[in-house]
């Protein structure tokens, strides 16, 4: 209670700021970089505040360079390029087209594994091997289950099946590579 807030370290600094935030209670919440100076403990702390502030209905704005955070807390991601949001959408939305299931097969006969997938998935974008694992893309949760079921009754044994999804952050370089829409033409004085 004597001490100046000056006087104590940023991540301390971090949860006074954040306390003083939710003192009165609000619906409305704007946050730039709220886990900045934190260790990972009270990263976690934070990030267990937000997710609650979330799961009780309210909104909350995070600006934050750690994309991988914002995975954890946010519903909605918007990214910004020069001031101007140049994208925005749920993270599944934003990383559908990316989205690929990876079945893990145990034993030595991946080959023949992956020519029955391929022939069960004939939809799917690309049916690969990378390693013991079967990697589909371009289905989702219910048409990965005819290759599943084949796999099966060859008497493959799966020893795990995972979506994978693009992270933010990958689609985050991603989207800035792309070159950005021109801006529409202007006529001034009846010229183009």
């Amino acid at each position: 209670a004597d001490s100046k807030v000056a006087s104590y370290s940023k991540g301390m600094i971090q949860r006074v700021a954040l306390a003083q935030a939710l003192a009165h209670d609000p619906e409305l919440l704007l946050l730039d970089e709220p886990t900045d100076g934190l260790d990972p403990v009270g990263r976690y702390e934070i990030r267990q505040v937000l997710t609650s502030l979330r799961d009780q209905g309210r909104t909350v704005f995070i600006n934050s360079h750690l994309l991988s955070e914002v995975e954890m807390v946010c519903d909605r991601v918007a990214i910004l390029s020069a001031g101007k949001v140049i994208r925005q959408g749920t993270l599944h939305e934003l990383t559908r087209e990316q989205l690929y299931y990876e079945i893990e097969l145990d034993g030595d006969r991946h080959s023949d594994a992956l020519d029955m997938v391929r022939r069960t998935l004939r939809s799917a974008k690309t049916v690969e091997l990378c390693g013991n694992c079967i990697r589909a893309q371009g289905v989702d949760a219910t048409g990965i289950q005819p290759a599943i079921d084949a796999l099966r009754a060859a008497g493959s044994v799966i020893c795990a099946v995972r979506p994978i999804r693009q992270s933010l952050e990958n689609l985050f370089m991603e989207t800035l590579s792309s070159p950005p829409p021109l801006p529409p033409l202007r006529r001034k004085g009846g010229a183009v």
